[in-house]
């Protein structure tokens, strides 16, 4: 009578609950109703709302469901389902209203049927109450198991874990109602691997023991029951998780040998390997962390032993230089460890130590420098017979001689030599002002008792530096170009001057300035500030006697010894406006100080102008003396020679001697010369002119002079013969001709071959020689 109970709670706010519920009762419970005085039917339509069914009925079809009811009471009235599963899975009865199932539920497929009731008339098939939705609610048994969702998993766990250390989660399903008590709960059951794994009813699988090594055992496979809490019988569901093992760093590295040998040459570069150690350690290379270091042994500055990183090997490397004259061998002890390792973990290894034994080979070795590099200063502008020596020796147990010598790798190397000894000397003195250093590569090379080399040779730099020495005097600090109006006042500013030194110029560097003369109009003061003023004197000049001034300046320095330059200024007389701005001035060439170096080269010009002035007068004395070679004076004027036709030289002419003439000068006549040519002279066929000629003067002087005018005379008119300068005639000198072409076509003012015009570049100071030597520009322009 629970239900009554219910129903009585709840009258006061729902009584159509009441009714419906009521009418779904047997009689007998209405008529216990009837009787309550606070009760009062009242009238619907449709008496019922919901109906329940239980899932998977054993008994026969169909079941029955339930009865729905209208208050319309007609004989031609019947009951219609519609719906979805209307006349498929749920039937009435048209007459009685009763509702059956023709197919046995499964709530786990649908656990509510929505339905449509409608009375309709059996005739005109019209409704005769408006249609009713109501619910037919299948009511859930205990009638599934429980269900994994997968039937395999992959877990991971570290090795070595604590107890209780979660592996992972494992969840069955089951389709039953969760809401019905205990209908859906899931016990977890571990059938294989329960002796190092467990798991709770949540389905959380977990570790039972801490000594879960991966190096015994990587992987391990668990089988895991799903079972219904109520017990129900049927087929449980399993699932099967493959548990597998990380790694960590929990053992260390083992030494594979107890002792090892390597045998390596002496001249093995530092920092080169020279062999490997190796290890095992059980773990993944991810977890490989071996450090070795020499724990016995008086080498450990000698040798390092670096980890290779991706195979775990210990490296050896010399950190010095081997030498086997020195030591042959090396021994000592090494350890394998893990700095990473937790020492919590176990560890039962002994054997992290092994012994090293290094036995070095002998080579034969280059000679060796007992320094890395030289450092020699000399003083310039001087010869010494040793600025410094190098020393290499042979390292070998042979102990050969070593032979010394420059590599020739620039021109500046040919200023040294060394000796045999080592010794460097320098071949010439030296200007710090060109090279203040030089850099030399020395060589040392074996010799063999006969002394030639054995090819084994070291080089070393050895740096040279040369020493100042005050030997520059001062000069000007930059070329001056000072101006001065010719209206200047006295005092007036011309320009201010300041010095300059090649040597190496010392802080304390005092430069003094000077006039080397008195000049008639300028003033130098010096500032003792390494800088002077040249200032007016009088003032007013006169621009047009002296538009240019030359003040010589002395410049000295503070050095030891103290050297002094001289510099000339050329000071410009200008014209100026009244305003004192330059309004016109000369236009000269820019004016420097005269150094000592510049002095010597003028020197050396006018010295060279000299000799080659010398040598073409010796030319032109040589070559007249060459013309009058074997003859005095006197004949040579007064010898007439006849060209009839140009030959080789002089030989091919036809002389005549004179002196057969002046013999009448003297009375009487000469024999002719043996060889000469006995034709009749030429001479005698000369027409003297008719004149009356004192017999006293006969055969004198003025005969011959007679002579020598008509034949001129002849020459001078005769319209047939070609000229005495044209190519024909002295085109081509014999051979043997000393006096060279007699020609005028070829030659010019001078008998010199040399052509002086370059005097004319030279400035006003050669003007005078290139006037006297040079060729006239105007002849050069008629031609």
């Amino acid at each position: 009578m629970h239900w009554l109970l219910m129903l009585l709670a709840t009258v006061g706010t729902c009584p159509d609950l009441l009714v419906a519920t009521a009418t779904s009762a047997n009689p007998a419970q209405l008529d216990t109703l009837s009787v309550l005085p606070a009760l009062r039917r009242q009238k619907r339509d449709w008496i019922w709302n919901q109906m329940h069914i239980d899932e998977e009925k054993n008994s026969s079809l169909p079941h029955y469901v339930g009865k729905i009811k209208s208050s319309v009471n007609r004989k031609n009235a019947k009951y219609v389902l519609k719906g979805e599963s209307a006349d498929k899975v749920f039937r009435v009865n048209e007459d009685t209203g009763d509702v059956y199932a023709f197919e046995r539920l499964d709530r786990e497929k649908i656990s509510e049927y929505h339905l449509v009731a409608l009375i309709v008339d059996k005739d005109t098939k019209k409704n005769l109450e408006s249609p009713s939705s109501f619910t037919i609610k299948v009511h859930d048994v205990n009638d599934n198991w429980p269900v994994f969702t997968h039937r395999f998993f992959n877990a991971s766990v570290p090795e070595m874990s604590a107890v209780e250390t979660s592996v992972i989660h494992l969840t069955a399903v089951d389709a039953d109602d969760p809401t019905v008590a205990d209908h859906a709960s899931v016990m977890y059951h571990v059938l294989r691997g329960d002796e190092h794994f467990a798991i709770d009813n949540s389905g959380l699988i977990f570790t039972t023991t801490k000594n879960l090594d991966r190096e015994v055992q990587a992987r391990y496979e668990i089988v895991v029951e799903a079972r219904d809490a109520q017990g129900l019988r049927g087929e449980s569901s399993t699932a099967t998780v493959l548990v597998t093992l990380q790694d960590i760093n929990d053992n260390f590295p083992i030494f594979t040998q107890t002792k090892y040998t390597f045998v390596v040459p002496e001249d093995i570069r530092v920092g080169s390997p020279l062999g490997s150690l190796f290890v095992e350690d059980p773990d993944e290379p991810q977890n490989r962390m071996t450090k070795y270091s020499i724990v016995q042994g008086e080498y450990r500055d000698t040798f390092t032993i670096e980890t290779d990183p991706t195979r775990n090997e210990g490296i050896i490397k010399p950190m010095k230089p081997l030498d086997f004259e020195r030591i042959q061998q090396y021994s000592f002890t090494i350890e394998a460890t893990d700095p990473t390792i937790n020492l919590r973990y176990p560890s039962a290894t002994t054997r992290n130590r092994a012994r090293v034994i290094i036995n070095i080979l002998d080579v034969d070795e280059p000679p060796v420098f007992q320094q890395p590099f030289y450092h020699f200063q000399l003083q310039e502008n001087l010869k010494k017979p040793l600025i410094g020596s190098v020393s290499a020796v042979d390292p070998d147990a042979a102990q050969r001689t070593i032979g010394y010598s420059i590599r020739r790798t620039s021109d500046k190397g040919q200023f040294f030599q060394v000796t045999k000894q080592g010794n460097i000397y320098n071949e010439k003195e030296l200007d710090r002002e060109l090279y203040p250093w030089y850099n030399l590569t020395v060589e040392a090379k074996e010799l063999d008792s006969n002394g030639n080399p054995t090819g084994k040779e070291s080089i070393v730099q050895v740096h040279v530096e040369i020493l100042d020495e005050n030997d520059n005097a001062p000069e000007f600090a930059q070329p001056y170009n000072p101006k001065v109006c010719e209206n200047a006042a006295q005092g007036k500013l011309v320009v201010q001057i300041s010095a300059t030194d090649k040597d190496i110029t010392p802080r304390n560097v005092k430069f003094k300035f000077s006039l080397s003369t008195e000049d008639s109009n300028f003033t130098l003061m010096d500032n003792h500030d390494n800088t002077a003023n040249i200032t007016v004197k009088y003032g007013q000049f006169d621009r047009e006697r002296t538009k240019v001034h030359y003040l010589p300046v002395l410049i000295s320095d503070n050095g030891r010894p103290s050297l002094t330059g001289t510099g000339t200024l050329a000071v410009t007389v200008c014209k100026c406006n009244e305003r004192g701005e330059f309004t016109f001035c000369e236009e000269l060439a820019p004016q420097v100080g005269f150094s000592i170096q510049a002095l010597v080269a003028i020197f050396l010009s006018i010295l060279t102008i000299a000799v080659i002035t010398l040598l073409i007068f010796l030319r032109r004395r040589l070559r007249k003396q060459a013309r009058t070679h074997g003859k005095n004076v006197p004949e040579i004027h007064e010898q007439l020679v006849t060209y009839d036709e140009e030959g080789g030289g002089e030989m091919d002419t036809t002389s005549y001697d004179v002196s057969v003439l002046n013999s009448v000068r003297h009375g009487g006549g000469k024999k002719p010369r043996p060889g000469l040519d006995a034709r009749p002279s030429v001479y005698a066929q000369v027409q003297k002119p008719l004149r009356r000629t004192p017999p006293s003067a006969r055969g004198g002087p003025g005969d011959m002079a007679t002579v020598i005018e008509v034949k001129k005379d002849e020459a001078d008119h005769d319209g047939g013969g070609p000229p005495y300068d044209t190519l024909h005639i002295y085109g081509y000198e014999g051979s043997e001709s000393i006096a060279e072409s007699l020609s005028s076509l070829g030659t010019d003012s001078s008998d010199s071959d040399v052509d002086y015009d370059f005097l004319n570049d030279w400035g006003p100071r050669f003007k005078m020689l290139a006037e006297l030597y040079g060729s006239d520009p105007r002849e050069q322009l008629m031609y």
